[in-house]
């Protein structure tokens, strides 16, 4: 029979790193060849019960898994609650990686799913707090947009459906990748890319004409 991992202290009783902050800034950052390698040999450190191990894997991944979390969330307090339970599901779930895509990739899922089964249980998305104009992959002249357009924009983009808003906070906010959106979601790649393309419709039909160039 296997040794019980010990869970260690839950991140969240750890102080974020200083760039968690509500006004975070989207990444395009990928887990190199190399990087995946020392990923997986610090998964198989924490299976065997490394705490250390696996608290690496946290500082490495925390910033993009709150970055998601608050973008789903629109809400700090949420996010936090979000992350935090992101890294306690994976701890416990270790033995069922199995490396057939990055660490991350798979840590991404369960933030998805812990986000969206929170909302779900909050009946609520929260109070968005989160700035749209951050995201790095949306039409550059949304970064000038005066607060009233901001509302606007952030009002249509809350009213969308959960199964087309996900997809596009992730890859027109966040910088995912078709493929990497469809591991999180347990879709199609077709699917992802096609719900990308609704959003986007319902968007510059809600914004009228007026906006329509700030959706792209």
């Amino acid at each position: 029979m296997s040794r019980r991992r010990r869970l260690p202290a839950p991140p969240a009783t750890q102080p974020f790193p200083p760039s968690l902050c509500p006004m975070v800034e989207s990444s395009d950052e990928r887990p190199t060849q190399h990087a995946i390698v020392n990923e997986l040999e610090l998964v198989e450190q924490a299976r065997n019960g490394s705490e250390t191990a696996f608290r690496t894997l946290y500082d490495d991944n925390v910033d993009r898994v709150y970055r998601l979390s608050y973008r789903m969330a629109g809400n700090a307090d949420l996010a936090r609650d979000f992350t935090q339970d992101t890294f306690l599901r994976a701890w416990e779930r270790l033995d069922q990686f199995r490396g057939d895509s990055a660490f991350s990739t798979w840590l991404h899922t369960i933030a998805v799913k812990t986000a969206l089964n929170g909302l779900r249980k909050h009946g609520r998305h929260g109070k968005r707090e989160a700035e749209l104009k951050d995201g790095t992959h949306m039409a550059p002249d949304r970064r000038r947009l005066d607060p009233l357009a901001r509302d606007r924009l952030r009002g249509a983009v809350d009213g969308l459906k959960e199964i087309y808003r996900t997809v596009f906070l992730m890859h027109d906010l966040e910088g995912y990748t078709h493929p990497e959106i469809a591991a999180a979601l347990g879709m199609a790649e077709g699917t992802s890319k096609a719900r990308l393309f609704r959003a986007r419709e319902q968007l510059r039909n809600a914004l009228g004409e007026e906006m329509r160039e700030y959706v792209r």
